[in-house]
């Protein structure tokens, strides 16, 4: 089997055993074209990052229901490390891009993307081509390497995070999206949406020192969610989470899920991600403890998913 055909073959098996074998059904038939109201899961396969994107808003209602004239748009990608798109250890540039394209003809007043990062906040937005294709699609990057740049809040419904300061980006916007990459990571098994959000917090020492999957489900509870998570899986990390080490790392599904349920996103994800490396649910265990917080449910099979296959 070529290695492009390999890539296309695990993708297809991926949703496939998430949402089962009627994914693969035409597009074109009558009944696909269909729109469903208000689905609680997109998931789109085969495209390129702006064709998914604009797809999967399409079966949402379209940008509009998430963002309005006037306001003002927080993006928050992964560019926590200093590495090429080619790697997969950050969000494709090219879906930023055509996020914040979506927003503005929405009439958004501004888009900001940020990341509090890993390494040099500088080279990350650099070198991960996201700063290039947000100052070309109109966004605007921020940086997020300051404490002052951060204000605590309380989370009531925290375990063992009762209180942290957040990004002031997301305290002050009116609406804001989740586009976390689909990657393997050595401390919290994956990474997808729930992980991404120590990105939009300062102290992330606490969660290493104090259960760093409970930590992740505690920051989970933070009562303004993003409108929508984007799971960016055109390029995922298979292996050496975070970062990764080389391209062979990387496996090229052509994917994208789409949610406001961080748990059932999530779940989703990693059965998808369970098709290139078969991983154990039950291990990523800030799933079951975000779901005992009542922040969202792992039982896709009862929501109302929306799959298609371009």
């Amino acid at each position: 089997m070529k290695r492009r055909d390999f890539f296309k073959s695990a993708g297809l098996v991926g949703l496939a055993s998430v949402f089962g074998r009627e994914v693969f059904a035409s597009v074109n038939s009558a009944e696909s074209m269909l729109v469903q109201s208000s689905p609680d899961l997109v998931a789109i396969m085969g495209g390129e990052p702006e064709v998914m994107l604009i797809r999967a808003l399409k079966e949402l209602g379209g940008i509009q229901q998430f963002v309005k004239k006037g306001q003002k748009v927080v993006i928050k990608p992964n560019i926590g490390w200093d590495r090429t798109p080619e790697l997969a250890a950050n969000t494709n540039p090219e879906l930023i891009a055509a996020l914040i394209k979506q927003c503005k003809s929405a009439g958004a007043k501004e888009v900001l993307v940020f990341d509090h990062t890993c390494n040099n906040w500088q080279k990350c937005y650099q070198n991960s081509g996201i700063e290039k294709a947000v100052i070309a699609a109109g966004g605007r990057m921020v940086p997020g390497n300051d404490e002052s740049m951060y204000r605590e809040v309380d989370l009531p419904k925290g375990v063992n995070l009762k209180k942290t300061k957040i990004h002031e980006a997301i305290l002050d916007c009116d609406v804001w999206f989740n586009v976390p990459i689909l990657k393997h990571h050595g401390g919290a098994k994956m990474s997808i949406t729930m992980k991404n959000l120590m990105g939009i917090v300062w102290d992330r020492q606490f969660f290493h020192g104090h259960d760093l999957h409970q930590c992740i489900a505690d920051i989970a509870t933070y009562p303004k969610r993003p409108a929508l998570n984007f799971v960016d899986a055109y390029r995922i990390l298979k292996s050496n989470g975070p970062q990764g080490k080389s391209e062979a790392d990387a496996v090229i599904l052509k994917s994208l899920l789409v949610s406001r349920d961080y748990v059932a996103v999530d779940t989703a994800a990693i059965k998808m991600f369970s098709q290139v490396k078969p991983t154990d649910l039950k291990d990523v265990r800030y799933i079951e403890l975000a779901e005992q917080l009542k922040v969202g449910t792992q039982d896709i099979d009862k929501l109302n998913v929306k799959k298609v296959k371009l």
